[in-house]
Formats: structure tokens, C-alpha cells, sequence
């Protein structure tokens, strides 16, 4: 088998594939590679709609496909933006997608089809839809909303806003 990988290499020397494919085969990860693909650059929150996924969580996936080479960012003004790091990243999605829709693996978008639900909606008692995105956008912007690495807090400033608009905030915290 030696002459397969020369005489000082075995299959466990050499390209890590299962480190890129563990990377490009989680959901999400796949999910925010695909909607990169236009070319067009986009924002954590933008890639977490498109992942499927909270804004909180998107920043992790982002972080891995960063890691793994996959993706760059680029800041420009208060926002980051996202792309694939390159076209050989672009090549090879392609060559991933085209052989999955050869061997029939193909799949749709999930969530509502409806567009007044795409809007504005209730999922699991919190806001969802482009009306609860806009509002989480608004909230970060204004800093009433703060996201480091993983994590969302609550600034004070958020807490008076949220409590002029009769939010309760210590029935939230048991929940």
C-alpha cells in the first residue's frame, strides 16, 4: 500500500478531507456556504436567516467556516461581512452539489411558503419572520441588545427601553 501514498506516508498522513467535510456537512454550516454562493457578501444576521438558525448561534458556525478556511470577513462600518474565501471554496461547493442532485439528494426550503407568515410570525413563543429579524437588528443597532462571541445580553439601556414598553423582564428571567 506504501506506493499508493509514497514510502513515507500511510492514509492517515496528508489533506485532512474529514476536517472540511464535518465542516461543510453540518446543516447550518451548509446552509450559510449555500447562500454565499451568489457571491454577494452578508451579515451574521443575514446568514442566520438564510442558516435557519438564531443570530446568537450563527456566530459560531461562522468562527468554524473561518477556521476551516472557508469563509472571510470584512468589516465595513458597524457591520461584518461574510463571503467565501475564494473560488476554489466555490469549485468545490459546486462539485459537492453537483453530485448530490446526481445522486437525487436534493431538498427544499423549509418555513412557511406563505409570505405574510415569512413576515411576521410566532414560532415557539418568541417573534420570527422578517418583522422579528428587523426588530433584533434595530435592538443590536441601538445597543438595547449587545452580542459578544455567543453570547446576547441585556444592557441597562435595553432593560429601561424594554420596561417603557411594559415588557415584563423578571417574568422573562425565569424562563
Amino acid at each position: 500500500m506504501s506506493g499508493c501514498f509514497g514510502a513515507d506516508q500511510s492514509m492517515k498522513d496528508g489533506p485532512d478531507i474529514a476536517r472540511i467535510a464535518a465542516l461543510i456537512g453540518d446543516l447550518a454550516r451548509s446552509n450559510i456556504l449555500t447562500a454565499l454562493m451568489s457571491g454577494k457578501a452578508l451579515t451574521a444576521t443575514e446568514l442566520a436567516s438564510e442558516a435557519g438558525i438564531s443570530a446568537p448561534k450563527v456566530s459560531g458556525h461562522v468562527r468554524k467556516l473561518m477556521d476551516g478556511g472557508l469563509i472571510v470577513g470584512c468589516n465595513q462600518g458597524r457591520h461584518r461581512y461574510f463571503q467565501l474565501a475564494g473560488s476554489n471554496v466555490a469549485n468545490l461547493l459546486e462539485i459537492i452539489m453537483g453530485f448530490a442532485a446526481s445522486q437525487g439528494h436534493l431538498r427544499t426550503r423549509p418555513g412557511p411558503r406563505d409570505p405574510a407568515l415569512r413576515a411576521a410570525r410566532i414560532c415557539y413563543k418568541h417573534l420570527a419572520g422578517e418583522a422579528g429579524v428587523r426588530m433584533y437588528e434595530s435592538l443590536l443597532a441601538r445597543a438595547f441588545l449587545v452580542l459578544d462571541e455567543d453570547a446576547l445580553s441585556l444592557p441597562p439601556q435595553g432593560e429601561r427601553f424594554l420596561l417603557s414598553l411594559g415588557v415584563d423582564l423578571t417574568a422573562l428571567s425565569k424562563k
